[in-house]
């Protein structure tokens, strides 16, 4: 019987020790364990990305996306790589962070500052080839040989024929006075004279006093050939001496009007190629030269009429075709100059920025580089100084370098001396909503948009002429008219290509910059469009861009009015603007032409 005890002390004594064992060893793994896991840990937080937005620096997640502020591709955080650098104004990106930001670089070249020049106009008579048919005796007209305008006419060909008593008598006269020619030659010869200012001929005055008998009718004939403009009389017509019976146009010769706006006009002179297309006849590129430029600017429009000349044997220019012009001036200047897209400069009022890539950098590193610029050439600008021949530039994502660079600390375009703008910035979530982020959403909010944009008389027109196109494209649609939609949005591109940055004060240029680049590409397929949806699909995107435009600068001197559809995009709503407050919808057309309302007025 002890000897079971002490057997059963031993056994729970033996499982004693093996549980304190095991317990010894499962905690003493433990804390290796625990190590390991925060070891991994901070290995892979060590290795991960951050993404920012390059508008809203104060977001930061850790996967690629869009900003959750205004959908902008977010861009890679870029870290201490570039920290080597002895240059500050460099910056070293990665492989990844380029591809995201799409950067493009370009070799600056020289070239001859030339500047395509765009211009809308339209088909016009040749005002030299106009003819106008008088009555040169009082009548009645008798008989009537043209019956409608438009009407093709040759020259010498017979039109109407008049049946004047004033003539009658004269001729009369002419008899008469032929019987006494010997005895009073003064009154033979005043008779002949009588009827020769009437415009009756030597051959026909022969006629009638040879003949002896009056002639009851006189026929009118063409004095050119072409086409009947006007016909100003009809059969049965009384008529006196020196009345217009008819016009007549010769449309084998016409005349080509484009305006040309203010800032375009010392680069235009007498002799310079102009390339045009009408849209009637798509594909078909027809070339003149400046004949003429008016030497006086049209008030309305501030554009002065310049005016080509070309043969038109075929009659396929018509007047009042809608015509869209390019001509391509050279700059007055001798030599070549280096040249640039308009892409790769940065504004910031006083400073033009760009950034050059580093040609001996092992990894893609670029350099923020001040330059001085010159005049504009359409999309390309020249530099007068600061870049040289063969450096290659960043003609795509530059702004997102530049916001790369601010979020590093480096001199950016906004920050010339370095550091970071707000601290809100750097220490901000994409997730939470806090004050300090708010705080920030509104001071770059205020660097990005200023309160009110100015205006120069230049750029002033400019807009003017873009708003009135807009207001065209806006009433074809809400009147379901396709065709008249894609001319007044083709109009609207034309004048929007024409703006450029330099028209407006230098302190706005970099928001107008952004402006007319949305806009140029909301209008990039006027010409692609196959139905009237695609043409307000596109509205849709160039209003949404014209009303925040319109909350920094009013162009028109009547009230614009914001104007709202529910039901458009999906019934997502969708805005427009308008000169009226009366609604024509021109997302629904006729379907729905009411449906909306007024939502905001800028006086």
């Amino acid at each position: 019987m002890k000897n079971i005890i002490n057997n059963k002390i031993f056994g729970y004594g033996m499982v004693l020790v093996t549980g304190i064992l095991l317990g010894w060893l499962i905690f003493k793994s433990a804390p290796e364990t625990h190590v390991d896991h925060d070891h991994d840990h901070d290995h892979e937080t060590t290795d991960e990305t951050t993404y920012t937005c390059s508008m809203h620096p104060q977001i930061r997640q850790n996967e690629p996306g869009d900003c959750p502020l205004c959908g902008m591709d977010l861009i890679p955080v870029v870290g201490g790589s570039g920290s080597d650098n002895v240059n500050p104004l460099e910056l070293e990106m990665s492989v990844e962070a380029m591809a995201l930001a799409n950067v493009v670089t370009r070799k600056v070249e020289m070239a001859s500052p030339e500047k395509e020049i765009s211009l809308t106009g339209k088909i016009s008579l040749n005002e030299q080839n106009l003819a106008t048919i008088t009555a040169n005796f009082p009548g009645r007209i008798d008989k009537l040989y043209i019956d409608f305008t438009g009407q093709e006419v040759r020259k010498g060909q017979k039109l109407a024929t008049v049946y004047s008593p004033e003539l009658v008598t004269a001729q009369q006269e002419l008899i008469e006075a032929a019987k006494f020619r010997e005895v009073n030659q003064g009154l033979y010869m005043a008779a002949r004279e009588k009827l020769r200012l009437w415009k009756i001929t030597d051959i026909q005055i022969d006629e009638i006093e040879n003949s002896g008998a009056v002639l009851t009718g006189f026929d009118v004939y063409a004095d050119r050939s072409g086409v009947v403009l006007r016909r100003a009389v009809a059969l049965g017509d009384f008529i006196g001496k020196g009345s217009v019976l008819f016009e007549i146009a010769d449309l084998s010769h016409v005349w080509v009007l484009l305006d040309a706006y203010e800032s375009d006009l010392p680069l235009l002179r007498n002799g310079q190629k102009v390339d045009f297309t009408v849209s009637a006849l798509p594909g078909k590129i027809f070339t003149s030269s400046i004949a003429f430029i008016d030497p006086f600017i049209n008030p309305a429009t501030r554009t002065a009429s310049v005016r080509a000349e070309i043969n038109n044997p075929q009659k396929l220019l018509k007047p009042e075709m809608f015509v869209q012009g390019t001509i391509r001036a050279n700059f007055p200047v001798s030599a070549k100059s280096l040249v640039i897209p308009a892409t790769a400069l940065l504004w910031t009022g006083k400073r033009s920025v760009v950034y050059v890539k580093v040609a001996e950098a092992e990894s893609p590193t670029f350099e923020m580089r001040e330059i001085v610029m010159g005049p504009a050439l359409g999309d390309y600008y020249i530099v007068e100084s600061g870049l040289t021949e063969g450096e290659e530039i960043v003609v795509n994502g530059a702004f997102s370098i530049d916001a790369a660079a601010q979020l590093a600390g480096k001199p950016s375009m906004m920050n010339p001396g370095g550091g970071t703008m707000n601290s809100g910035h750097q220490h901000g979530t994409s997730s939470g909503n806090t004050h300090e982020e708010g705080h920030s959403v509104k001071e770059q909010r205020v660097v990005s948009k200023p309160e009110k944009l100015s205006l120069t008389n230049e750029g002033k027109s400019a807009l003017q002429s873009l708003f009135t196109s807009y207001m065209g494209w806006k009433d074809a649609l809400a009147n379901d008219q396709f065709e008249v939609a894609v001319k007044q949005a083709g109009v609207m591109k034309v004048n929007a290509n024409k703006i450029t940055a330099n028209l407006f004060a230098e302190r706005d240029r970099e928001a107008w910059t952004k402006y007319l680049s949305a806009l140029r590409s909301s209008l990039e397929h006027v010409a692609h469009w196959s139905d009237i949806e695609q043409s307000r699909k596109s509205f849709q995107a160039t209003s949404a861009i014209l009303v925040e435009m319109s909350e920094y600068v009013q162009p028109l001197e009547k009230p614009l009015y914001v104007q709202h559809c529910p039901m458009a995009d999906n019934n997502k709503g969708a805005d427009w603007l308008s000169l009226e407050r009366e609604i024509r919808n021109p997302y629904f057309g006729s379907s729905m032409l009411t449906c909306g309302e007024v939502t905001k007025e800028f006086k």
